[in-house]
């Protein structure tokens, strides 16, 4: 079984790219802390590469931004390729399947709206008794 889930914050701006055939791809970096604190009692941090595909790829490149914390659900792969100096490189990432928004939206942007306000919550004392003989159940 090949299954990644990683909850961080995006290192920078993601870069959109379109393959020869035309498929959207984008990728991103995901700093992730790790669960533990080491021994000077601090978390450290896993920079994670994550590729995202086609539609999915268009919306994390229209609505993620450095700094926007994003949950992403895929699979772990590792590429290699020979490097010019002729050494062999080594990539691995999270292929994506899922990627779900986590942070508030921008209210600086004419795209985003800002969510909308909470309700007041009623005081106990300003509540008033409900009669029962009036509910329709």
């Amino acid at each position: 079984m090949n299954r990644v889930i990683l909850v961080g914050n995006l290192t920078k701006d993601p870069e959109l790219a379109t393959t020869n055939s035309g498929v959207s791809v984008c990728r991103f970096t995901l700093a992730v802390s790790r669960r533990y604190q080491n021994a000077d009692g601090e978390r450290e941090t896993d920079f994670i590469n994550i590729v995202v595909w086609r539609g999915q790829a268009e919306n994390c490149h229209k609505y993620l931004k450095k700094g926007s914390k994003c949950g992403v659900v895929g699979s772990l792969q590792t590429r290699s390729y020979d490097a010019q100096d002729g050494s062999k490189r080594y990539i691995t990432e999270v292929i994506a399947d899922e990627v779900e928004f986590l942070s508030s939206r921008n209210s600086d942007s004419a795209e985003y709206q800002s969510a909308p306000a909470q309700p007041k919550k009623a005081d106990v004392a300003e509540l008033e008794p409900v009669d029962d003989d009036s509910l329709p159940f």
